[in-house]
């Protein structure tokens, strides 16, 4: 039965993701600027015929709806095109760019966990005194803080002033490393070598903890809020009046209940970090498909955006669907 459900929900993201394309499609060929004279700009002076004879290469010169639907026969069949000004197939750019998004994106969500969980689960046991308000207080500052500001701050003191840590890439020059997964961190495990390992780290760090901060701030505070309503409950007084530790208290009959909420906001924090760390990816020069996408926006690389905003909704559609699963298991009286 749970597996129909899921099936369901599968076959609904069906039309969000078609809802997705041709918003994208609309909107990039409606905003202002010709990928064709960008292009063109670049090799100089060129003939009227030069142009035309681009355009029709590139199907720019078919109405907007043959346009569209040339778009979308080619997504059915997972072809996203090619790249106007790489000229390489859309679908192998992500691909190669698609590993360092995922590999920061998940760094991020785990230093933000590790933090944010036991801020969260001491701020309630200890409501309202020093720990629980200088707690609230800094993740407060970590949801205020712009990440780009905090980026440019990290730099120049971890970077700039400290020379503790790299500022952009995700390998230094003197590491040399063999891809299998295109994870820089696993492939430096996987084929043993500890100076790519290390210096894959040490990339990663100012990033990540750039991304993690505000993420951190904002499951510290969902926790906190769950665990005092769970603390409440009569199931928890219950407990307590059997004389079970307060830790025991905590951690096996608010915690698991108190996590509810928390995975729904842990699992849209997770498409954010996929899809909304273009920013951070520019500031660190990281270069995954964030910064990609910034790029051919300036350059109206059409099918390289369109290709790429289909990854971004396909990342949500599916840490929702994970976040509904994981609903069943937590409160089993919770059906898909």
């Amino acid at each position: 039965m749970k597996t129909i459900k899921i099936l369901e929900r599968v076959l609904v993201a069906i039309p969000l993701m078609l809802g997705v394309a041709i918003i994208v499609f609309l909107f990039m060929r409606l905003s202002p600027g010709d990928p064709v004279d960008i292009m063109m700009g670049r090799e100089g002076v060129v003939s009227e015929g030069e142009i035309e004879q681009l355009r029709a290469e590139f199907n720019l010169d078919e109405p907007l709806h043959v346009q569209l639907w040339l778009f979308l026969k080619d997504a059915v069949r997972l072809d996203l095109g090619y790249s106007y000004v790489q000229k390489q197939p859309v679908t192998l750019l992500i691909k190669e760019r698609l590993p360092a998004t995922i590999e920061l994106a998940f760094t991020a969500m785990f230093i933000a966990l590790l933090i944010a969980m036991p801020i969260g689960i001491l701020s309630a046991a200890r409501q309202n005194s020093v720990v629980d308000r200088l707690s609230m207080a800094s993740a407060f500052m970590g949801i205020s803080m712009p990440g780009f500001w905090l980026g440019i701050i990290l730099i120049l003191l971890f970077a700039v002033r400290l020379h503790w840590l790299p500022v952009q890439g995700r390998l230094g020059v003197e590491a040399q490393l063999d891809t299998v997964t295109g994870f820089y961190v696993i492939d430096s495990i996987l084929t043993g070598n500890k100076v790519a390992l290390i210096s894959s780290i040490q990339h990663l760090a100012l990033p990540a903890f750039t991304l993690a901060a505000p993420v951190a701030a904002v499951v510290a505070r969902v926790i906190r809020s769950s665990m005092l309503e769970t603390l409440r409950t009569d199931y928890v007084t219950l407990a307590r009046s059997k004389g079970v530790s307060e830790t025991w208290v905590i951690l096996k009959h608010a915690l698991r209940n108190a996590l509810i909420p928390t995975v729904t906001v842990v699992g849209l924090q997770v498409g954010v970090l996929l899809g909304g760390n273009m920013i951070i990816e520019t500031v660190f020069s990281w270069p995954g498909l964030g910064r990609m996408v910034v790029n051919a926006i300036f350059n109206r690389d059409f099918p390289l955006v369109q290709g790429s905003v289909m990854v971004y909704a396909f990342t949500f559609v599916t840490a929702n669907l994970i976040v509904d699963i994981l609903y069943t298991y937590l409160n089993p009286k919770i059906t898909l």
